[in-house]
């Protein structure tokens, strides 16, 4: 499984990386560092799925 965030959508909630700050790194300003292309480890895929749900404004997504 693969994610990606958009960033000129991401608003720095911040609430992905609330449920897993290795999945959903942020930047020093609280934005998305996930970047166009991130792998997801196995095991981690509903994880994975909470952090792209938790979004307010659907910058996250699967690939």
């Amino acid at each position: 499984m693969r994610i990606t965030v958009d960033s000129t959508v991401c608003e720095a909630h911040g609430q992905c990386g609330v449920v897993d700050m290795d999945l959903f790194p942020l930047d020093d300003d609280g934005y998305s560092a996930v970047g166009p292309d991130a792998e997801v480890p196995a095991g981690e895929e509903d994880t994975a799925l909470l952090g792209i749900a938790a979004c307010p404004v659907r910058a996250l997504r699967v690939l």
